[in-house]
């Protein structure tokens, strides 16, 4: 299982990579590969402010859809459109090019939360 050190996780299996006041928000490879051929991403919550651990959409697989949740407060400023055409960028490129939303950070939001590689691959047993 592919678990890059360099980003952070939540306990719900997302990936945060943050640069500035910016994250990027995806699935992490253990979340994919569970839920299997991923055929649709639905993201409505562009340009909202939420919370962290607010849903901010699904993904539907081909034997369930899973709710996603955000891992910081802040806005969303972007959904990456490819997965529109593509939503088995999730399965073929979770860190990379199946990236899922961008997300403006609220000013003190708590990242205490988020887990470390190491953590995450720990909490999964």
């Amino acid at each position: 299982m592919n678990t890059p050190s360099e980003l952070k996780y939540t306990k719900d299996h997302e990936w945060v990579r943050i640069e500035g006041n910016i994250a990027t928000i995806g699935i992490t490879d253990f979340a994919q590969g569970e839920l299997g051929d991923i055929v649709f991403v639905d993201v409505d919550s562009v340009d909202d402010e939420l919370s962290a651990g607010d849903v901010f959409g699904s993904v539907e697989a081909v034997k369930t859809v899973s709710d996603l949740f955000l891992p910081l407060s802040g806005t969303v400023t972007e959904f990456n459109s490819d997965l529109e055409d593509q939503p088995e960028l999730l399965n073929t490129d979770p860190y990379g090019k199946g990236w899922i939303i961008k997300l403006q950070i609220a000013d003190g939001a708590d990242q205490s939360e988020l887990l470390s590689a190491e953590q995450y691959q720990a909490s999964l047993g």
